[in-house]
């Protein structure tokens, strides 16, 4: 998560980090966007902020409203509304807003503060890729593509099949036997 701040700061958007890291007492995992092929996301935007564009779903923070609409589409929680705080910018002594850890990011409000949709955009404005799997120290991020997705849903049918073995019949004939 700190990779991902960092990088994007330097890229000069929004500094809160495109992915999660959910913790249990066994395990953690990230939560990330997905970029599903029909995006709940990208169909309730109602500027088009979010696009689905080389296979991949994108964001330009600079056109999103911050309605919040995306955020609550998702499936996956992956969409967080962030912003920049005025307090400090130009002279200005407004208190930093203060919410409880309780309350989640799409309820908050703070005067003045412009939020923004903030997802996974796979680090696409640097050449090495995602710094998150760069970052990761157990290796446990890869990046996915269609052909590797494809690739993983055939074994899983050929293991399937195989788990199922011949004690089922995979076609029907249309004969039925008595025991």
């Amino acid at each position: 998560m700190a990779a991902c701040s960092a990088v994007h700061e330097r890229h000069g958007s929004q500094t809160a980090p495109r992915l999660t890291v959910t913790r249990t007492f066994e395990s953690s995992a990230p939560i990330a966007c997905h970029h599903c092929e029909d995006a709940p996301c990208a169909r309730v935007c109602p500027v088009e902020a979010i696009r689905i564009e080389a296979g991949s779903v994108r964001l330009d923070e600079k056109r999103c409203i911050g309605c919040k609409m995306c955020a609550l589409a998702c499936p996956f929680g992956a969409i967080t509304p962030s912003g920049t705080a005025i307090s400090g910018v130009g002279g200005l002594k407004v208190p930093m807003p203060t919410h409880s850890a309780a309350l989640d990011p799409i309820l908050a409000w703070d005067l003045g503060v412009r939020s923004v949709a903030v997802k996974c955009d796979l680090c696409d404005f640097l050449p090495e890729g995602p710094a998150c799997i760069r970052a990761c120290p157990t290796d446990a991020l890869h990046l996915v593509g269609g052909d590797d997705l494809d690739r993983s849903a055939d074994l899983r049918r050929q293991l399937a099949a195989v788990a199922v073995g011949p004690s089922l019949p995979l076609v029907s004939t249309g004969e039925h036997e008595n025991p």
